[in-house]
């Protein structure tokens, strides 16, 4: 077994040491063993593999109470792969949205760039389309902040 430092862990996780110590405390992860001399945490290679799938989680944007339900639905096993899977597709489909909304973002970024391009350049019959171009996004851009 590895005893790993929550040093170690932060590093290779890439989650906090605040942010480990944390996830003990809600009980996401643990109850990490001690030293026993020191009474440092040492985190075990199963310990390692669940912060890394939290890791991977919170990245995602998912939070504790879904993180919870993910390890307790790990735990059980295949009995809870239904559970699992839509908890997951739930996610799957928020990331989705806000991937639409960063292309809203994105176009209309790029068309009002068009816009002081073609200002730039003087191009007045440029900067009108650019400018409709623009205008059409908008109603876009406001749907997708709400």
């Amino acid at each position: 077994m590895t005893a790993l430092t929550i040093h170690d862990v932060s590093r290779r996780s890439g989650l906090s040491e605040p942010t480990l110590r944390y996830y003990e405390e809600v009980g996401l992860i643990g109850p990490i063993a001690r030293d026993p001399s020191s009474r440092h945490r040492r985190y075990g290679d199963n310990d390692l593999d669940t912060v890394q799938a939290l890791a991977c989680l919170r990245s995602m944007g998912v939070g504790i109470d879904d993180m919870r339900t993910y390890q307790a639905n790990r735990a059980r096993g295949r009995a809870a792969a239904g559970e699992q899977r839509d908890l997951l597709r739930r996610h799957a489909e928020r990331v989705e949205r806000e991937i639409e909304t960063l292309y809203v973002h994105l176009e209309y970024l790029h068309a009002k760039s068009e816009l002081w391009d073609a200002r730039e350049r003087g191009d007045a019959a440029e900067e009108a389309e650019a400018s409709i171009r623009v205008n059409a996004i908008v109603p876009r851009l406001q749907e997708a902040l709400r």
